[in-house]
């Protein structure tokens, strides 16, 4: 049998035909062929692996199955070891979930002033079930989903940085962070943050490069996409108050110096999105206003960051870093590369990614990166300078046990920075290949070979590593727990014998755990949840409870020592580390004697 003749392989050097397509060319905006939908760009032609490209559709959606299937696993072996409810933090929040439809007079005003709303609306819809509120699960699809969401930003947002098998390599650097792998299965805020974060500076990139490609239906949607993300994180970090306003900035200049027309195109949704960008903080205004009494409650009320620095400080006393910017860009940038690498592989990391953050910064007026706003990526730095202020001039300490008084506070702060870290120090990496690529010797042509399998390597060396040695924020949790969980175990017998259908004054401020413990209802307690019974019962505990639970130095035990007729002392719970808890029953309490509950 005849063979037919092979077909001749096309040669790159040839000229193309009007209208045809170079191998791994990436089109945007209204030069594609394709004008149906923004989905429908940027198209890239498959061919070319060493193309840095923007993604294509479909192309994020196995990264986040992937990090659904990692985080998974991560909930598997911290429910298994008993991690997700080691932060007081994360009790409290699922404690704020759960008032909003158990307590006396459940709403909206349930929210509180301080803490941002978001993260505790996404667990409502769990957080009614007692098994799941109790084991800190009502948490998990919050975390869980988010962090797979972050980790697929990651890799939509390297492909327009870097080559495909370096995006790998940054995005596993992110994915197999241990510290982020514990957070990612609790009731804590990093998580969902980082999500939020990571995509609206993904969505202000697509947007600002389809605005330099003349492409309006695609930045349009990209910038309402950004407007969304930034209202997702006004209310769920402070942090995103900032970075919000930065990201208006750069649409607004992006839209300000393009063409004429786009812009007369762009006006109407641009207004939107402004919108959008302050619908977020006047909203937090008005709710503290007008729950709490002042707009500026979460600033400046009781449990305000700057009152509870005020409260724990020694009398004179500072943490170190405030009113110092050096000592606080020393605790920020120390904690982060110890969030991020195990050891103390953290310098190495943290000056990779300067570095590259300067070569990204370097070649920003090349034409190929301007059409891709590469730039843009730049934005993932805003949490350094952010908490080197906060820090300082903020009332936010961070303590880590490497720098004085090596104690565990805030670690997790540095979290906030592993993006930046992931991709820049990958940025880093691939250049040294390019140097490797640029030498014909023996040595170097090894080392081209072998530089990225050994950067993924380390990628799970530094996982491994990180576990080893116990992550840090992971530690903080455990050291600070000790007392506080020991503490509520006893207190939560105490409770247990107490009949479920009797009301029960104690302060849930700093030891709702214990309720959470023993599945007792938030409704069945006299507490800060329903502000109104609290301060009539502070002034008469005895005919307001069935049962007293006063923890030296709280309101209960003040209202005890002022009020102490009608309770007979029946327990003392002490343990070490913690304050005691002086438990009493009422002598005058009768069923007749509760406060009728007022109309709403």
């Amino acid at each position: 049998m005849a063979k037919s003749p092979s077909k001749p392989l096309p040669n790159p050097s040839e000229p193309k035909k009007p209208g045809e397509i170079k191998i791994g060319k990436v089109i945007i905006g209204r030069n594609t062929p394709r004008k149906s939908s923004f989905r429908d760009t940027p198209i890239w032609v498959p061919g070319d692996p060493e193309a840095v490209r923007p993604v294509v559709p479909g192309e994020t959606y196995p990264l986040f199955v992937a990090g659904i299937l990692i985080s998974f696993v991560a909930l598997l072996v911290c429910y298994r070891h008993g991690y997700l409810l080691l932060y007081g933090d994360a009790v409290a929040h699922l404690a704020i979930a759960r008032r909003i439809l158990d307590a006396k007079w459940p709403g909206l005003a349930q929210l509180g002033g301080v803490w941002l709303p978001l993260p505790h609306i996404l667990m409502v819809p769990f957080i009614m079930n007692l098994r799941m509120w109790q084991t800190g699960l009502a948490a998990a699809p919050m975390s869980m989903l988010s962090y797979a969401a972050s980790v697929a930003g990651i890799w939509r947002l390297s492909r327009r940085l870097m080559r495909l098998r370096w995006a790998l390599v940054a995005t596993t650097f992110y994915a197999l962070n241990a510290n982020l792998l514990f957070l990612s299965t609790t009731a804590m805020t990093e998580a969902l943050f980082l999500a939020l974060f990571i995509w609206s500076v993904v969505a202000t990139a697509e947007g600002i490069s389809a605005l330099r490609a003349n492409d309006a239906v695609t930045a349009r949607a990209r910038m309402v996409l950004a407007g969304l993300l930034i209202l997702g994180q006004v209310f769920t970090r402070y942090d995103g108050w900032i970075i919000g306003a930065i990201l208006w900035l750069c649409f607004a200049w992006a839209i300000f110096t393009s063409d004429p027309a786009l812009r007369r195109r762009m006006r109407p949704w641009f207004i939107l999105f402004t919108l959008v960008c302050v619908a977020g903080p006047l909203l937090w205004f008005w709710y503290n206003a007008h729950f709490e009494g002042d707009w500026l409650d979460f600033m400046r009320g009781p449990y305000s960051a700057a009152q509870i620095e005020r409260r724990t400080a020694p009398p004179g006393q500072h943490y170190r870093g405030w009113h110092n910017m050096g000592w606080a860009a020393l605790f920020y940038t120390r904690t982060a590369q110890i969030d991020a690498a195990a050891w103390e592989t953290g310098f190495a990391l943290m000056a990779a990614s300067l570095y590259g953050a300067w070569l990204s910064f370097k070649r920003r007026t090349t034409s190929a990166v301007h059409a891709r706003a590469e730039s843009f990526a730049l934005l993932l730095w805003i949490p350094l300078p952010f908490y080197i202020y906060s820090i300082a001039y903020g009332s936010v300490p961070i303590f880590i046990p490497q720098l004085w008084p090596h104690a565990y506070y805030n670690a997790r702060y540095g979290m906030e920075l592993l993006p930046a870290l992931s991709l820049y120090a990958a940025l880093s990496a691939e250049r040294l290949e390019i140097f490797f690529q640029s030498h014909t010797t023996a040595w170097a042509r090894i080392a081209t070979r072998i530089w990225q399998p050994t950067a993924m390597f380390l990628c799970v060396a530094n996982c491994v590593a990180m576990m080893y040695f116990v992550p840090l924020v992971l530690k903080e949790g455990i050291v600070n727990a000790k007392t506080r969980i020991s503490f509520e175990t006893d207190l939560s017998f105490a409770l247990e014998e107490m009949p479920q259908n009797v009301p029960v004054m104690m302060s849930l401020t700093n030891h709702v755990g214990a309720v959470q413990t023993v599945g007792r209802t938030l409704r069945s307690m006299v507490s800060e949840n329903d502000d109104q019974s609290w301060q009539i019962a502070l002034k008469d505990p005895a005919h307001h409870a069935a049962y007293v639970i006063a923890i030296a130095g709280d309101p209960v035990a003040k209202a005890v020592a002022a009020h102490p007729d009608g309770l007979n002392e029946i327990e003392v719970i002490c343990t070490t580390g913690q304050p005691c808890a002086h438990i009493y029953q009422s002598l005058a309490w009768t069923p007749t004697s509760q406060t009728p509950s007022p109309h709403h």
